[in-house]
């Protein structure tokens, strides 16, 4: 899938790295730790939790706290490339309204 503002491929690698970094940290294990999918509240065992950035690496997304968060593995695989608030407005479309949506974010 090719976006107007999707990153070269040595961007995405760097960032990749980053995020396998950030899984070794104790930041992470805490916030899959609380057992909980960021987007639907679904409770999941730790070990489930994927890692999934709210802005996709491929669109410009960075590999930061504030950018990552704990998602199960269905909400992530749906999510895919699309920014929170277009998937937001994709669910809402289907009659599907995300937990997160009416929650601030950071």
């Amino acid at each position: 899938m090719s976006f107007l503002n999707s990153v070269d491929e040595a961007t995405q690698r760097k960032e990749k790295e980053k995020a396998r970094e950030l899984r070794q940290t104790a930041w992470w294990k805490g916030q899959k730790g609380m057992g909980r999918c960021f987007y639907c509240h679904g409770k999941t065992p730790a070990d489930q939790l994927t890692m999934d950035h709210k802005v996709p690496i491929v669109r410009g997304g960075k590999s930061t706290k504030k950018n990552i968060v704990p998602a199960c593995k269905d909400c992530n695989n749906e999510k895919k490339f699309l920014l929170l608030d277009e998937w937001i407005v994709q669910r809402e479309a289907e009659g599907r309204p995300l937990a997160c949506a009416g929650k601030a974010l950071e």
